[in-house]
C-alpha cells in the first residue's frame, strides 16, 4: 500500500487547522488503496494552535505534530517537515485554507500517471487586485532576470515524489527557496489551475519584510543579472560624468562671461551618485547576506516536541540533524 504524506505548516492558525484536517481526511476516505499521514509543523504559534493540534493527534494517529522551539520563518519550517515525511509522495498544503484541499485527489491521480511533480497554479485570486498584479509582475521579473524559468503564481502548494524530496535534501540549503528548487530540478511536471480563495479566518503572518525577503531570495538565488547591472550602470554613469564635464568645460570656454555654472548641478550630481552607490551597496549586501547564510549551515529548525512519531523509526532520530 502506497503512502501519501500531507505537510501543513502552521503559525497562529487555531481557527483553521481543524477544518484543514477534516477536509484532507474527506479527500482520502474514498482512496482506500492508500494510507496517509498528516504532518502539522507548528512554528511557535502565539495562539492555541498547538492545543488544537494536540487534540487532533489524540483522536487520530495519522495526525503527527512537530512543535518548533521558536519561529524559524515561513521557508525553513515547511522544508523541515517535508524532510520528516515518510510517504512515497509528499503534498505541501498550507493551513490558511486559501488553497483548496480538494485538489489533493487530482494530484495523487496525476502522480499515479507517472508525473513526479504536480504543482498548483493560482490563475486567479480573490485577494486584492493590486497584490495579485504585483505578485504576477514579480514572478515575470524573476523569470527575466533568472537563468532558469520559474513557475508564475506558484506558492509551493503541490505534490512531490519521494525522489524529488531526496534531491532537495541533497541541496543542503539552510535557507531554502522551495519554488526555485522545484524549477531547478527540472523534472516533468503537471500544472493544476485553481482560484485562490481569500483568507476567511485569522490574520496572515506575511508583511512587507517577509514578502521582500522572499522576493530578494528568489532573485539572489537564481540570477547574477543584478550584479552585472551594477557594473554596467557604473560604466554608464562614469561615461555620463565625463561627457557632462566636457560639455560644461567647452560651454564655459565659449561663454566665459555669460555662463555661470553655479553650485546646484554639483549638489544634484553628488546626491544622485551617492544614491546610486547606496543602491549598489544594497544589492551587493543581499548577495553577501545569502553567502553568509550558506556558510553558517545552521539547522532548518530546532524541535521542542513531536507527537505521534513514536512508531516512525526512520524519522525519530535523524530529524534533528536537518
Amino acid at each position: 500500500m502506497k503512502k501519501i504524506s500531507v505537510v501543513t505548516p502552521c503559525y497562529n492558525e487555531e481557527l483553521n487547522v481543524a477544518e484543514v484536517y477534516q477536509r484532507v481526511k474527506a479527500v482520502f476516505e474514498p482512496l482506500t488503496q492508500y494510507c496517509y499521514e498528516h504532518i502539522f509543523i507548528n512554528n511557535a504559534s502565539r495562539d492555541n494552535t498547538l492545543g488544537v493540534l494536540r487534540l487532533l493527534a489524540s483522536q487520530d494517529k495519522r495526525v503527527k505534530v512537530i512543535a518548533n522551539s521558536r519561529n524559524f520563518g515561513h521557508l525553513r519550517s515547511p522544508m523541515h517537515a517535508m524532510f520528516q515525511a515518510t510517504g512515497d509522495a509528499v503534498i505541501l498544503l498550507f493551513a490558511d485554507l486559501q488553497d483548496p484541499p480538494e485538489l489533493l485527489g487530482q494530484m495523487v491521480q496525476q502522480w499515479e500517471n507517472g508525473t513526479p511533480v504536480v504543482i498548483a497554479i493560482k490563475e486567479t485570486s480573490d485577494e486584492s487586485g493590486l497584490m495579485f498584479w504585483l505578485r504576477t509582475k514579480y514572478y515575470r521579473l524573476v523569470n527575466r532576470l533568472g537563468e532558469l524559468e520559474t513557475y508564475e503564481n506558484f506558492t509551493g502548494f503541490g505534490l512531490y515524489d519521494r525522489r524529488v524530496i531526496e534531491i532537495i535534501r541533497g541541496f543542503n540549503d539552510p535557507y531554502p527557496y522551495f519554488r526555485g528548487m522545484i524549477a531547478e530540478i527540472g523534472l516533468p511536471h503537471v500544472k493544476l489551475i485553481y482560484n485562490q480563495k481569500r483568507r476567511l479566518r485569522g490574520i496572515t503572518a506575511n508583511n512587507f519584510y517577509t514578502l521582500y525577503d522572499l522576493a530578494m531570495l528568489g532573485i539572489t538565488n537564481f540570477s547574477k543579472v543584478p550584479l552585472r547591472m551594477v557594473t554596467f550602470v557604473g560604466f554608464a554613469s562614469a561615461l555620463f560624468s565625463v561627457v557632462c564635464s566636457f560639455v560644461y568645460f567647452f560651454y564655459k570656454l565659449l561663454f566665459w562671461n555669460k555662463f555661470s555654472v553655479g553650485i546646484a548641478p554639483l549638489v544634484i550630481g553628488i546626491f544622485f551618485f551617492c544614491s546610486v552607490q547606496l543602491v549598489f551597496i544594497g544589492i551587493l549586501g543581499e548577495y553577501i547576506g545569502a553567502i553568509h547564510t550558506q556558510i553558517l549551515k545552521r539547522p532548518l529548525v530546532i524541535e521542542q516536541e513531536r507527537i505521534n512519531f513514536e512508531d516512525d523509526a526512520e524519522t525519530s532520530q535523524p530529524s534533528r540533524e536537518h
